[in-house]
């Protein structure tokens, strides 16, 4: 498949500019595991391939990497490009003039006519500017499950969240952990985003997340949510507080767990366990109650270089342009387990999880916004030490940790 500008035609492009012309661009990510090495490796295998270079500077963890990555920009020590979430992430930055602006090159690719859903490019404009590349489709909104944990004890493998509730005291009798939580704060707050979808449908999820409403926050439907999170403490295991997220991955891919509730990311690590979607392992998306997607993701940014650079600008440039080409579209995504931003590629090859999440997007209703696209770093720092107390401490009531819940929505910026 070729692109608006596929590896190939950049190749051929610089082809006769030489070596000497080669720019180092550092790149920083929070592409640490197994599953996104091996994604992130398409990247810079196709950068490498316009005559560039590729620089890697990853940072383990996206809770540690913001702080450095945003501390480098503000500090006057920018990189050539760095990984975001999709959203909010970047936006003082952006206000501060402190990012390379991307418009003329967009319009030039026609990036507005191929990029979906179209909020993923909203995301990236400031005064109808554009200052980032959505790279792929995330989405926290599925449950993963190891089949032969459930067919090897007897069990039939569950087909949604109450079928699952009810399989966890034999799977427990077998000496199986059935539900694998890694402890860090964004894994709480996010699976408490999916019990949102699941129990209380897309309505009130986009009441809360979009429309900022109070009164759903303090519903009864929300109720609900708080205690299956209550209650989703007693399916887990004493080890998971701290837990990296790939380390819950792994006891779900060697049968320690039977399920995680994680972003579609979590397929990476599946797949480079050689493992196959609908046969070894299977996924819930919407645990099986309310099939949507929380369309996030990453994009990329290009901090303004020191002195405008003309040579790092135009490989910034070249780099923007190949992240959205068809191929690298394909192959990066394959890779990654998310869903590619464009809606005109050939995903034959994409397994049976992926082919549920295509599905899910044909359909607008089905598609949510992200947290990272609704809430500022601020708040969104404010719910995940809220979740993280609440499932820490069986000691906090549901009502105790709604009406907290509540304050933040009324509060929020």
């Amino acid at each position: 498949m070729r692109g608006i500008r596929t590896v190939l035609a950049a190749t051929t492009m610089l082809a006769g500019i030489g070596a000497a012309s080669a720019t180092d661009l550092e790149v920083t990510h929070w592409w640490t595991s197994g599953g996104e090495a091996a994604a992130v490796k398409v990247f810079a295998d196709a950068f490498n391939a316009t005559g560039n270079n590729w620089v890697d500077g990853a940072i383990a963890g996206g809770g540690n990497a913001r702080p450095i990555i945003i501390s480098r920009i503000t500090g006057g020590d920018p990189m050539g490009a760095t990984q975001l979430n999709t959203g909010r992430d970047a936006e003082d930055l952006v206000k501060a003039g402190l990012m390379t602006d991307l418009t003329e090159l967009a319009e030039k690719e026609g990036w507005a006519d191929f990029i979906r859903p179209a909020k993923l490019l909203d995301s990236c404009r400031f005064e109808g500017k554009i200052y980032c590349v959505p790279v792929n489709i995330h989405s926290f909104q599925w449950m993963w499950m190891n089949r032969g944990v459930y067919e090897d004890n007897g069990l039939a493998v569950p087909t949604n969240w109450t079928e699952f509730v009810a399989s966890a005291p034999a799977l427990r009798e077998k000496g199986v952990i059935p539900l694998a939580v890694g402890g860090e704060p964004w894994q709480i707050n996010g699976m408490s985003g999916v019990f949102m979808v699941a129990l209380g449908g897309v309505d009130l999820y986009r009441q809360i997340n979009a429309q900022k409403s109070a009164e759903a926050a303090a519903s009864p439907e929300m109720t609900e949510v708080f205690e299956a999170i209550s209650a989703a403490r007693g399916m887990v295991d004493d080890g998971f507080v701290g837990r990296a997220w790939n380390d819950a991955a792994n006891m779900v891919i060697t049968g320690k767990a039977g399920a995680q509730i994680m972003g579609d990311w979590a397929q990476g690590e599946f797949s480079v366990a050689g493992l196959t979607a609908g046969k070894e392992y299977d996924c819930l998306p919407g645990l099986g109650m309310h099939p949507a997607l929380d369309t996030g993701g990453d994009a990329f940014y290009f901090p303004k270089p020191a002195d405008d650079n003309p040579e790092i600008v135009k490989a910034q440039l070249e780099m923007a342009s190949m992240l959205v080409s068809k191929e690298v579209q394909v192959n990066f995504n394959l890779k990654k387990g998310s869903l590619p931003i464009r809606g005109d590629i050939d995903l034959a090859a994409a397994n049976a999880c992926m082919q549920k999440g295509l599905v899910i997007l044909e359909n607008p209703d089905n598609i949510l916004p992200s947290g990272e696209q609704t809430w500022s770093s601020d708040t969104q720092g404010q719910f995940e030490d809220l979740w993280v107390e609440f499932f820490n401490d069986p000691g906090m009531s549901v009502d105790e940790a709604q009406e907290r819940f509540v304050e933040i929505v009324e509060n929020a910026d």
